[in-house]
Formats: structure tokens, sequence, C-alpha cells
């Protein structure tokens, strides 16, 4: 997988962290920015949210290299075992949701956005939560819907 090359790159010297600092961290607040210095390593700020993102990130790709290299049942079946509360969910659930988790996963790494992975992963667990507590389809009061629908960006 490669990282997308469009995605914003920002290179900026150590003196640029200090002369205009407020300049750089508003830059990092969008996007990780590299801060090359003469004396030592680059060094890379970005957001905490940022840094978080990656981490879940790295950690659901953790998780999805173990269901994978397991090969006694279903990728469904292996997902349970990683993500119990995929119990919750129907049998053809579970298989939608196995599958839209590794794409989503796909997605992430190929665009370098953790979001879509973590996004589609909160989603689902929320809806299992929800079946959990006695929520469905044919709940009073309950509308689920099937069809995407995209709303624009606020």
């Amino acid at each position: 997988m490669t990282i997308a090359a469009d995605l914003p790159v920002a290179t900026r010297r150590s003196s640029d962290l200090s002369k205009h600092s407020a300049e750089v961290f508003a830059e990092a607040e969008d996007h990780p920015v590299t801060v090359t210095r003469r004396d030592g390593e680059a060094l890379v700020l970005m957001s905490q949210r940022e840094a978080e993102g990656r981490a879940r990130l790295l950690n659901f790709a953790a998780q999805l290299i173990t269901v994978t290299l397991d090969d006694r049942g279903s990728l469904a079946e292996r997902m349970s075992k990683a993500f119990p509360w995929m119990l919750a969910l129907s049998s053809a659930d579970r298989e939608s949701c196995a599958q839209d988790l590794v794409d989503a996963a796909r997605a992430s790494f190929a665009t370098d956005q953790p979001h879509l992975a973590i996004a589609e992963l909160t989603s689902w667990k929320e809806t299992a939560t929800a079946v959990a507590a006695g929520l469905s389809s044919g709940s009073a009061g309950l509308e689920w819907f099937d069809d995407d629908e995209t709303v624009e960006r606020p």
C-alpha cells in the first residue's frame, strides 16, 4: 500500500518554529509538519488528535493482521474473536461488518486517513451495542436507514 501523493507536505526550518510559532502550530493542526534541524534528525509536529488517530489505526491493523493469520473459520467468525461485540450482530451483519472493516482499513492505509477505518469501526460497534440493548428494526419509533445518504460538510 502506498501513501497518497497529494497529501499536504509541510516542511519548516527549526528557526520558523521560534520566529513564527503561531503560524507553524496552526499549520500542524491541519496536517503534520516536518521541522528540519541542522544539528539533528528532523522532527514531526502534529496535533494530539492526529497522533491518537494514527495510534488507533495501527492498533486496529494489528488486530486485523492477527485475524488474517488465523485460517480457521470465515472472516466474520475470526473477526468476532478479535471484536467480541460483533456477536451481538446477526450473522449477515457480521459478514457485512467484517468486509466493511477490512475495506475501510485498506482505504485508511492507502490514503493515510486514519479516521476512515476508525469511523467504520465505531459505527459498527455502536450498532452492535444498540442491538445488544434491544434496539432492532422492529423496535417502536426506530427507523434504520439502508441507503447511504451523502450530506454536505458543514
